[in-house]
């Protein structure tokens, strides 16, 4: 005979049924902020050939930043002091020891890039405010911050022309940090989307005018010019990879086949940040994060990445910390590569060279880091 279970047992497993039914309605329909866009990523390369595992970035000395963390992007200015664009907002200055360190300005956003033009104005791409130029005196002003009626929603990389016009990216039309929680977090739905709504401009301070150089770039993030300003290297972090694209361009999508845009390094062994000039014709480039081989395998699969996102964001594929950098020329020959796999210094963006130190940008880390030139 076939015992019936008590109502208490008969309740606890409709409940359970229940549970079971609202868990499966969560994650096949609670709205998520991305709509992904199916893309094949390449078979990752892992850490081979010239990407080989090393220590050489292992055992960073360490400049205090007083409180302050995320030394994005570092320079050296006119006036042969370091300036340090940090989470924030404020872009502080010190001798090149680390000593008497002192707040420049504070653009009350998040400057991820800048460089200086002849004037002695730090001209930075700021996520939150757009393109701005500060004075000597560390007075800001915004250049640009629409375009064609809409916002500059991620301004991040800066490199300016000997005549003074400015280039600079636009990570994403998507995901601004400013409604996004901030910088990182922008990114990685960026990256996961992968809609391709970056873009590069130029800004012509003499003229006021603007100008759409390239479009379609997976969250387009660091650029350089080349010694003969003819082109610009852009990196394009969510498809693992450094473009050369035309500087005269106007309007070219790197998606569609075009004789002004080629990809000069593909298939990078992880998520290529910045890009910052050195000595001796040496292109640094920093990795903040390696290759995750889930995200990768999710490329084809727009409900999966959706998926992910209905996950607590611990459990999101987030790769370890692991600190690399190169340095590479303009032909896209790997001249040097250091690598930490401790990740002890994390999120490394580029390197700023002189000939004394490489100093070691970082999206999070608490301190400068450095190492000897030699």
């Amino acid at each position: 005979m076939t015992r019936t279970p008590p109502p208490a047992a008969r309740h606890r497993r409709k409940l359970a049924s229940v549970a079971a039914v609202l868990t499966l309605a969560y994650f096949a329909a609670w709205p998520v902020p991305v709509a992904p866009v199916a893309w094949q990523a390449p078979e990752a390369p892992g850490y081979a050939g010239p990407h080989r595992p090393n220590q050489r970035l292992a055992n960073l000395r360490h400049i205090d930043l007083g409180g302050d963390s995320g030394p994005e992007h570092v320079a050296l200015g006119p006036d042969g002091r370091l300036y340090a664009a940090v989470a924030s907002g404020r872009i502080l200055r010190f001798a090149p020891d680390g000593s008497d360190r002192e707040v420049f300005a504070d653009t009350g956003g998040r400057v991820l890039g800048f460089a200086f033009d002849a004037g002695g104005q730090l001209i930075a791409a700021d996520a939150y405010r757009g393109l701005l130029a500060i004075s000597p005196a560390g007075e800001t002003r915004v250049l640009l911050n629409v375009f064609e009626g809409q916002p500059i929603r991620y301004a991040d990389a800066v490199a300016i022309a000997r005549d003074g016009r400015i280039f600079f990216t636009d990570a994403s039309q998507r995901f601004g940090p400013a409604a996004r929680g901030g910088t990182f977090e922008a990114s990685v739905l960026d990256i996961l989307e992968q809609s391709a709504t970056g873009r590069v401009f130029e800004y012509d301070p003499s003229r006021r005018t603007v100008r759409l150089v390239a479009q379609g770039l997976s969250f387009a993030n660091g650029l350089v010019l080349t010694a003969d300003e003819r082109a610009l290297l852009v990196v394009e972090t969510g498809r693992y990879r450094v473009w050369r694209i035309d500087a005269a361009a106007n309007a070219v999508d790197v998606g569609q086949p075009s004789p002004q845009a080629r990809v000069l390094l593909d298939n990078l062994p992880g998520y290529p940040d910045n890009l910052v000039h050195g000595l001796d014709g040496r292109i640094w480039l920093g990795f903040t994060k390696p290759r995750s081989a889930a995200v990768d395998a999710m490329a084809p699969h727009p409900f999966l990445r959706q998926l992910t996102l209905r996950l607590p964001r611990a459990l999101w594929p987030v790769p370890p910390a692991y600190g690399h950098v190169i340095a590479f020329d303009e032909s896209g020959a790997i001249l040097a590569d250091l690598q930490d796999p401790s990740g002890a210094y994390p999120e490394t963006t580029a390197v700023t060279e002189t000939p004394a130190r490489r100093y070691v940008q970082s999206l999070h880390a608490p301190t400068l880091g450095w190492l000897p030139a030699n």
